[in-house]
């Protein structure tokens, strides 16, 4: 079967802070897993958001500078290094669906999951692919700067364009990823305590906006598009529970220091 094969929702962009998209993702996991209903989301991060690493040290991080900038900082579920969501250049998407309608081999489920994000830079006139081969570590704290791996990384012209992370909970698997739209080189370094110099982080980075020169709005449009046609679904909605749920957890889980501050 293919994903269209399914019943999907799509829920176009909506912004949330950031404890709030982390619990969203877990409610949407429940859904899935108990309801049988797949949900396929992008979104952005106002204020704009740090998520570190699920094992990222909690000293690898600037706070006064994101206190002082208006950074919120909430912890991802997922591992790697931390990813600076700016609200105008990061553009995020979530796919969830019951565990055992996908590959178990995880090279395989990132294959599937990764397909319509693909598709979405080809709709953005940008030749996009995996990392043909592991690229080297610049800066351990710093996902976009981290050695990029051939499963997950996209890169094009050469230079990281988007990451994406998986991770199963309640019977479902997770992917939740992101895309650079344009660079905010000053800030996505200022967020951590020992950043490299701002040559180090645009020599490996890229963007949607300096490689296609199309709007957010249109880079939107194209992901939004790319997994209505994958997923063969239409604009959906968030339940009334879910969204009780999902403000319960963000506050009880993931805006707390115990989550966010405490090495996992």
């Amino acid at each position: 079967m293919t994903p269209a094969d399914r019943e999907w929702r799509l829920i176009e962009e909506e912004t949330w802070h950031g404890p709030t998209n982390m619990a969203l993702d877990e409610v949407a996991a429940r859904t899935a897993a108990e309801d049988g209903l797949r949900t396929a989301r992008v979104y952005r991060w106002g204020p704009s958001t740090l998520s570190l690493g699920y094992n990222q040290a909690p000293e690898s991080v600037d706070w006064d500078y994101c206190e002082d900038a208006g950074v919120t900082v909430t912890r991802r579920p997922t591992g790697g290094g931390g990813i600076y969501h700016d609200y105008t250049g990061d553009i995020s998407y979530t796919l969830v669906a019951p565990a055992d309608e996908l590959p178990g081999d995880l090279m395989d489920a990132y294959h599937v999951l990764c397909q319509p994000i693909l598709d979405a830079f080809s709709r953005m006139g940008i030749d996009a692919d995996y990392v043909d081969e592991s690229m080297p570590e610049l800066h351990r704290p710093a996902c976009y700067l981290r050695e990029l791996h051939p499963a997950h990384d996209i890169v094009a012209d050469g230079k990281k364009i988007s990451g994406n992370a998986q991770y199963r909970q309640r019977d479902a698997v997770i992917q939740h990823g992101s895309l650079s739209y344009s660079l905010a080189t000053d800030r996505h370094l200022g967020v951590f305590s020992d950043p490299p110099a701002s040559e180090t982080f645009e020599d490996r980075v890229t963007s949607i906006r300096e490689l296609a020169g199309i709007s957010r709005d249109e880079a939107v449009s194209a992901v939004e598009d790319a997994l209505s046609d994958w997923a063969d679904a239409d604009p959906g909605e968030w339940r009334d529970d879910e969204l009780a749920d999902a403000r319960d957890l963000a506050g009880e889980k993931y805006a707390t220091d115990a989550w966010t501050r405490e090495t996992n």
